[in-house]
């Protein structure tokens, strides 16, 4: 007497219909038979689907420890800057000496002048809102002279910008010395050749005289870019 098929071996009834009996029993046999079927309740009100209170716990506890991890990761300590002693032992800004020459910078000069007739882009005389340019630009490569200063041994220093740092010049002279010329209370000079226009010969070129009260010229480079500055009186020397 043959036994009922259990309600659960449909699959077995549906194999039959595509399969001969013997190939339908053996996919049953081996693919079909004892493995779990994971059923998805579509209701989503349904008591399987809500969580119990365990749950919810371990759910907030994952949620905090993973917000915490990523205001660590944000809050990671940017590297602190080298200080002064530190910047000394290293030698960051020594220079060696067989770069202490003063050739090697005249190319140097060359690009910063030809840096300087674009911003006065043909604008002779020059007007005030090119002066105003002037104000943000770059110095490194300027051959600049002390012409007054409080301290008579620093006048006639002459020589091309090295570094242009808050408070002093680095210069590298034509004997080759490097001096450290502070700007506080000082006057430098420089010297712009104007842009040569077709027609005119050199000799009919005048040089652009500027003078530079270092006094108020004592911030970085990077500062001065978006920096505005104001009149002030002029201390005497």
């Amino acid at each position: 007497m043959a036994t009922p098929q259990k309600p659960s071996q449909i699959a077995r009834t549906l194999l039959g219909k595509a399969f001969p009996p013997s190939s339908a029993d053996k996919i049953f046999t081996e693919k079909v038979l004892h493995r779990p079927l994971s059923l998805h309740p579509t209701n989503e009100a349904s008591p399987l689907t809500t969580p119990d209170a365990r749950t919810l716990r371990q759910q907030s506890r994952q949620r905090r420890t993973l917000l915490r991890a990523s205001k660590n990761k944000r809050k990671t300590p940017k590297p602190k800057p080298l200080s002064a002693k530190e910047i000394r032992t290293l030698g960051v800004y020594k220079m060696p000496a067989q770069a202490r020459k003063y050739a090697i910078y005249e190319p140097l000069h060359q690009m910063w002048i030809g840096y300087m007739q674009e911003l006065i882009a043909g604008q002779v005389p020059v007007t005030p809102a090119v002066v105003a340019k002037f104000v943000s630009a770059e110095f490194v490569g300027a051959q600049l002279e002390v012409v007054r200063c409080r301290c008579v041994s620093r006048v006639g220093i002459k020589g091309i910008v090295l570094k242009d740092s808050k408070f002093v010049f680095d210069i590298i002279t034509r004997s080759d010395e490097i001096k450290h010329v502070p700007k506080e209370h000082a006057v430098f000079r420089f010297e712009i050749p104007p842009p040569e226009r077709p027609g005119e010969g050199t000799a009919q070129a005048r040089k652009l005289v500027f003078e530079l009260h270092g006094s108020q010229f004592e911030h970085r480079s990077t500062d001065r870019a978006n920096k505005k500055f104001k009149q002030h009186n002029l201390d005497d020397l």
